[in-house]
C-alpha cells in the first residue's frame, strides 16, 4: 500500500483497529480460554476458530456481542507465527460495529486476551512499548532517534510524549493514560522524556513539525498526519505529575482519536477478511447474505446478456458490410506477390552466379551450339579460332558460301574418288 496521503483511505467511524505483540509460548490456548470464560459468563453471543482459513492470515479467531448501547460488534483476531525461534508473536485485531465506535464501550482486546498485567499480550508491535502504559525514552541519542521516529510515523498506535520537568514521585510515575475509557487505552503509547532530555528529544520531533513544551507534553501526529491536523491544537503546555488527573492532555488524546485517522498498512486487507470472511452469521444474515449474491448474479447475468446482444448485433452488420462490399466488385483482392527470396552469400559470388547465367544463355542462342565443354569453352575465351575453324567474313562483305557436295553420278565426284 503507498504511502501516499492521496491514495490512503480513511479508518470508517465504525472501525477499532489495533495491532500488537505477544511475548511466551501459548497465545492460542491464552485466547481459548478468554473466549470459552466470556462466552460462558455471557458477555460474548458467540465464537469460533475457523480451519478453512489461509494460513498466510495467521491462526484467526472470530468473536461477537454486544456493547451496553445495543449495539452489535464483530471481531476477528489474526495470530501471525513467530519470526523466528523464541520470537514474540505479532497480531492483529479489527473489530467493527453497526455504529460509530463510542470510547466507552469495552475494548476489544481484552475479549480475546486476558486482562492481567502481566499477560504478555499488550506490548507495541514494532518497539514491544507497552500499550496503555508508560515508557520511558532511551537515553542513548540512537535509540532516541529510531523510537521517536517510529512513533512520529505510525498510525496503529496513539503514541504521546510527556516532558518530566522534574523527577516524579510515587504519585506521578504511573502511566496517565491509563485515566483514557478502555477502548482507547489500549491504543495508546505513553512515552516519558527525563528533564535534561527534553532539547534532544525536540531536536528530533522538529522535523515533522511538533514540538513538547517543558513540562508539558503532545500528541505526536503519526505520518501521513490526519486531516485538519494542527500540532498546536495537540500540545498540552503544562502537566502535573502529582497525582491529579490530567484534563487538557486526556481531552487532546480523545479528539486526535476521533479524528478519520489514514487507515494503517495491512488494516484494509484484516478490515476485508472480517467482511467477506465471516463465520458467525445469524439466520437473518444469512438470508441477508443469499439476497445479496442473488442480486449480485442477477446483475452479472444480465451484464453478459447485453453483451451477447451487442456481439451478435456488431457481427451481424459487419457480415451486411461484406456482403454489400462483395457485390461492389470490389470484394476481391489480387493475390499477394511472391517475396522475393532473400540473397545468399556474398556480392562477388552473386556477380560470378549472374555472370554464368549471361554466357550460358548467349551460348545457347548461337544456331547448332552444343552443350558447353572445355574444348568449346576454351574456343569461345579465344575468340572463336580453334582448329577446324573458318576465318570470319571481312568486315562489310557477305559471308562466304559454302560449295555445293557433288551429285551422286557426277564425273567430278568420280575422278574425285579415283584420285
Amino acid at each position: 500500500m503507498s504511502n501516499s496521503p492521496a491514495s490512503r483511505t480513511t479508518i470508517p467511524p465504525t472501525v477499532w483497529p489495533a495491532r500488537g505483540r505477544h511475548a511466551g509460548p501459548a497465545a492460542e490456548d491464552a485466547v481459548r480460554r478468554r473466549l470459552a470464560g466470556l462466552q460462558a459468563a455471557g458477555v460474548l453471543h458467540s465464537h469460533v476458530e475457523p480451519d478453512d482459513v489461509d494460513p498466510a492470515q495467521g491462526h484467526v479467531f472470530e468473536a461477537r456481542w454486544v456493547v451496553p448501547d445495543e449495539v452489535t460488534v464483530r471481531a476477528r483476531l489474526a495470530l501471525f507465527p513467530p519470526a523466528g525461534p523464541g520470537e514474540d508473536r505479532e497480531w492483529v485485531l479489527v473489530a467493527e460495529a453497526e455504529r460509530p465506535w463510542e470510547p466507552h464501550w469495552p475494548s476489544p482486546a481484552t475479549m480475546f486476551w486476558p486482562p492481567e498485567p502481566d499477560a504478555g499480550w499488550d506490548r507495541e508491535a514494532v518497539t514491544g512499548l507497552p500499550l496503555g502504559d508508560v515508557s520511558h525514552l532511551p537515553d542513548d541519542d540512537k535509540d532516541l532517534r529510531r523510537v521517536l521516529r517510529h512513533a512520529l510515523r505510525d498510525t496503529w498506535a496513539v503514541h504521546v510524549v510527556v516532558h518530566e520537568a522534574m523527577t516524579p514521585d510515587e504519585r506521578g510515575r504511573p502511566a496517565l493514560v491509563r485515566l483514557l475509557p478502555e477502548g482507547l487505552r489500549h491504543r495508546v503509547v505513553e512515552h516519558r522524556a527525563a528533564p535534561h532530555r527534553l532539547r534532544a528529544v525536540n531536536w528530533v520531533l522538529d522535523d515533522f513539525g511538533t514540538r513538547v513544551p517543558r513540562g508539558g507534553a503532545v500528541v505526536l501526529p503519526g505520518g501521513p498526519p490526519p486531516a485538519g491536523h494542527d500540532a498546536r491544537e495537540f500540545s498540552v503546555r503544562s502537566v502535573f505529575l502529582d497525582g491529579s488527573e490530567p484534563t487538557e492532555l486526556l481531552d487532546a488524546v480523545t479528539r486526535f482519536a476521533a479524528l478519520p485517522r489514514p487507515l494503517p498498512p495491512g488494516a484494509g486487507e484484516a478490515l476485508n477478511a472480517l467482511r467477506e470472511q465471516w463465520h458467525l452469521r445469524t439466520l437473518e444474515e444469512e438470508l441477508a447474505r443469499a439476497r445479496e449474491l442473488v442480486t449480485m448474479y442477477s446483475e452479472a447475468l444480465d451484464a453478459m446478456t447485453k453483451s451477447r446482444d451487442l456481439y451478435r448485433d456488431a457481427a451481424e452488420r459487419a457480415h451486411e458490410a461484406l456482403a454489400a462490399y462483395q457485390e461492389a466488385g470490389a470484394g476481391r483482392i489480387p493475390p499477394a506477390r511472391k517475396r522475393a527470396r532473400a540473397a545468399t552469400g556474398s556480392p562477388f559470388q552473386q556477380l560470378a552466379r549472374g555472370l554464368e547465367r549471361l554466357r550460358g544463355t548467349a551460348l545457347s542462342l548461337r544456331p547448332g551450339a552444343g552443350p558447353l565443354t572445355a574444348d568449346t569453352e576454351g574456343t569461345a575465351a579465344a575468340g572463336g579460332k580453334g582448329p577446324g575453324s573458318a576465318e570470319p567474313a571481312a568486315a562489310g562483305g557477305p559471308a562466304p558460301e559454302a560449295p555445293e557436295a557433288p551429285a551422286a553420278g557426277d564425273p567430278a565426284a568420280r575422278s574425285s574418288g579415283d584420285g
